[in-house]
């Protein structure tokens, strides 16, 4: 299908936008609204990240090349294709204040930054692949336009009183499962890392909560989200 980068899928669409997604009945929005009947104290806290939303082909193509190599490693807990995304930046418990003052940072942090053109290629794990804690498919494409965008979203989050808690290095990538022990991945890593994607773009940034529940997955609502600037068409005289 080529660029359908403009269908954002699973977990960051609203419902009528992609009938496979991991959302709540809310639509993302362009601003954070209390959910009806809600009771939420304005000292509440809310598990937040921020991200970017592939397209659904994109995320079905991953799918497909992941779903065998699952069922060879029951040991794993695989994520849910539904809830697939790319976190521009963790930021972990945050009360309602910060997450309203948050709102207009990752407003003008979208705003200052242009669509990035990606694809998912290769694979990875964290720390390494012998002892792993996380696998994961990695990104090609326009990764230092990707890195910008996320130091602004980092540096909105912690003018906003929501600083990112973790220090280390941006290193996009969509995590795949996670290993319940320390695990060796190198045959999945090795399974994975020729994979190509087809190419998409990433045309807007989401505020997610993600509600730890009974199940293994956790449930991600997008809260609101705010589009990145166009490209300027370039034209040949």
């Amino acid at each position: 299908m080529g660029d359908n980068a403009h269908r954002s899928a699973g977990v960051l669409s609203g419902p009528a936008r992609s009938p496979r997604t991991g959302l709540a009945a809310r639509r993302p929005q362009e601003g954070l609204k209390r959910a009806p009947g809600s009771t939420a104290a304005s000292g509440d806290l809310m598990r937040l990240f921020v991200a970017i939303a592939p397209p659904s082909a994109v995320l079905d193509e991953l799918d497909v090349l992941v779903e065998p190599l699952r069922t060879g490693r029951l040991d794993l807990r695989w994520t849910n294709r539904e809830a697939w995304h790319v976190t521009l930046a963790f930021l972990g418990q945050v009360d309602e204040a910060a997450a309203a003052r948050l709102l207009p940072r990752l407003e003008r942090a979208a705003r200052r930054h242009h669509q990035v053109r990606l694809a998912f290629a290769g694979a990875g794990a964290f720390p390494t692949a012998v002892r792993a804690n996380v696998l994961w498919s990695g990104l090609s494409g326009d990764r230092l336009a990707l890195g910008r965008l996320a130091e602004s979203v980092a540096a909105g989050a912690r003018r906003a009183g929501a600083p990112p808690p973790d220090k280390h290095r941006f290193q996009p990538h969509l995590t795949l499962a996670r290993c319940r022990m320390p695990a060796d991945v190198t045959g999945l890593v090795t399974a994975l890392d020729g994979y190509q994607g087809q190419p998409w773009t990433a045309d807007r940034v989401h505020l997610v909560r993600s509600r730890l529940g009974a199940t293994e997955h956790p449930r991600y609502t997008s809260l609101a989200s705010w589009p990145l600037r166009t490209p300027p068409v370039t034209t040949t005289g």
